[in-house]
């Protein structure tokens, strides 16, 4: 059985759905969600599925805390589910081609430090952009730049405000992350 580990910051709705995915899989399950705040909402949502949490802080993370519980743990992927921190070089090291992200955008448009959540979709409908989407990818060094494992698209009207776009985008994240993160197991 294959352990996955969620990293998130924020609320989980794609932690939750990626639970739900794997909940009676023979092929893998999610063995702990964790999150560098300590009343982000996706803990809640891991106990309600008797998941086991942890929180931790930034310097737990660099310090390599966080890497080391992972292993003793035995994960066979890490998946950031809205993770707002970047990754140290450490980890992407200690864990090669086994950490990935989902980005709100095809990158390599609109990747990059400080560009998450509501920050891209604004930066999508001011663009103009006819389409935007998500794309999944491996995690390394630097922000965004990891090699692409899977992108969709979704058209855009005119009418499409950020939060309407969001809206889209979290459809094609509850949609294909799971399924994403089983074709790599």
């Amino acid at each position: 059985m294959k352990k996955i580990a969620i990293l998130a910051s924020g609320s989980g709705t794609n932690a939750e759905k990626i639970i739900q995915y794997f909940q009676d899989s023979e092929k893998a399950k999610v063995a702990v969600v964790a999150s560098n705040k300590k009343d982000a909402f996706v803990l809640e949502r891991a106990k309600k599925y008797d998941i086991p949490t942890f929180h931790f802080d930034k310097s737990d993370l660099e310090e390599g805390l966080v890497g080391d519980q992972l292993a003793k743990m035995h994960v066979d992927l890490i998946v950031l589910a809205g993770f707002l921190l970047k990754i140290p070089d450490q980890l992407v090291q200690d864990f090669p081609d086994k950490i990935i992200n989902i980005h709100p955008a095809l990158l390599p448009k609109y990747g990059g430090k400080g560009m998450y959540g509501m920050r891209v979709h604004q930066a999508v409908k001011e663009a103009g952009d006819a389409e935007t989407g998500i794309t999944i990818h491996y995690v390394n060094e630097k922000y965004d730049e990891g090699r692409v494992i899977f992108q969709e698209s979704v058209e855009l009207s005119q009418n499409d405000d950020p939060e309407s776009i969001a809206e889209k985008v979290h459809a094609l994240e509850h949609k294909y992350f799971p399924k994403v993160i089983e074709s790599l197991l």
